[in-house]
């Protein structure tokens, strides 16, 4: 076990109901936005890149923001910043979509339209920035190094329910009115804050325990490179997968335009599914090493990615996204869990935000270098995550049980 955390037993038992429902709700209105937000640049008559710039936008502010929100967690304590992150994330929502109803109505221009997808989803993202480190914190705080993982997957299975649920009920909402999806996604940051007011305990800022003269974590603290590392591959590769999947379906499978768009969110669906049956996996078996898992989810993640390359029907997309996220379930819970077992109960929230920042950087950076790799040969992206996400198992194989004990 990790010497930088302590194996005393917590005060409390980590309150794992009201994290989960948070998890499930922020997620399915995050991706909800992304189902939707092409019909809506259609209908406004905007131009494509409006929809790539605005989830960009939120994509950059919760990578900037989310280790601020962490340390801000240490420091006034965890339920007030989770208030605060769904309360704007909320307001930030509504905006959004009565804005967009008025545009879809043509009581607004298209210009205030374009201004209004970006600056409102940007403010969404800076604020649910708070939501997911934040949460890991709550976890990290309340439970012992060798149970993180399982809880950690708790949290990783409501975020991939999320995944499944939100665009498919936002695609379900948008085939009868495009702003009532908008308006059903914005309910769920307010029911999400209603539970964590309501639900959540409060605690002491975790600051408190703070030794005398202890500096501030530095940005790239040795003690996470592994885990930032690793949250960092693991997402890029999770973005440039996500991206690619209906231009894959439309140009190597020869489909039309709407069986590529219905065979990528199938294969989107199969990503939720999978995750949430590996991360069920990781809950189940909870005495397996963290560095195992890590090896064993980037092996199978690989495969599956690097299969990609040899699709030749719909029934296989499937599949090899079935297989990568598969193995990506198994990887996220436990780099999570590496990071918090590294570091003192004081630094919960800031070494989460450093981990959500990584993410947030792979997804930023993964569908560039994709989309750029893509031009040269639709296979080329998923060879380059299969050898990455290969390279990363036998970086954890060789390196990772040494630096980061367990």
């Amino acid at each position: 076990m990790d010497t930088a955390s302590t194996d005393a037993a917590p005060a409390t038992r980590a309150p794992m109901g009201p994290l989960v429902f948070a998890a499930l709700t922020g997620t399915m209105a995050m991706m909800a936005f992304v189902a939707v937000v092409g019909p809506i640049v259609r209908r406004l008559g905007l131009p494509e890149w409006v929809a790539g710039l605005s989830v960009t936008a939120g994509g950059l502010l919760w990578m900037l923001l989310a280790r601020w929100w962490g340390g801000v967690g240490d420091r006034r304590g965890r339920k007030p910043v989770l208030l605060i992150g769904f309360a704007a994330f909320a307001l930030a929502y509504w905006v959004l979509a009565i804005g967009i109803d008025l545009a879809l109505h043509q009581q607004i221009g298209a210009m205030a339209a374009l201004a209004l997808l970006i600056a409102s989803r940007a403010t969404i993202g800076a604020f649910y920035a708070a939501v997911p480190p934040t949460a890991a914190a709550v976890v990290a705080d309340h439970t012992l190094p060798r149970e993180r993982p399982a809880a950690m997957a708790k949290l990783g299975s409501a975020n991939a329910m999320g995944l499944v649920l939100g665009p498919a009920a936002a695609g379900w909402l948008a085939g009868h009115d495009l702003a009532l999806a908008l308006y059903a996604a914005a309910v769920l940051p307010v029911i999400a804050l209603v539970v964590v007011w309501l639900a959540l305990p409060g605690a002491r800022p975790a600051a408190a325990q703070r030794p005398p003269g202890a500096k501030p974590m530095g940005l790239f603290d040795a003690r996470l490179r592994v885990a930032a590392l690793t949250g960092f591959a693991a997402m890029g590769s999770v973005a440039i997968a996500q991206v690619l999947v209906g231009f894959f379906a439309i140009d190597r499978l020869a489909l039309p335009v709407a069986e590529g768009a219905r065979v990528a969110g199938l294969a989107l669906t199969c990503v939720g599914c999978a995750l949430i049956v590996s991360q069920q996996c990781v809950m189940r078996l909870k005495t397996v090493p963290l560095a195992r898992w890590i090896v064993l989810g980037a092996l199978i993640a690989g495969s599956g990615a690097a299969s990609v390359a040899a699709v030749q029907s719909p029934a296989m997309l499937l599949g090899s996204y079935g297989v990568m996220a598969f193995g990506m379930g198994l990887i996220f819970p436990n780099f999570q869990a590496m990071a918090a077992n590294a570091v003192q109960p004081h630094e919960q929230g800031a070494a989460a935000g450093t981990l959500s920042a990584a993410q947030g950087l792979g997804m930023v950076l993964g569908p560039i270098v994709g989309t750029l790799l893509y031009r040269q040969s639709p296979a080329l992206p998923y060879l380059l995550v299969g050898a990455g996400l290969w390279a990363l198992a036998l970086f954890s194989f060789v390196r990772l049980r040494h630096a980061i004990p367990e």
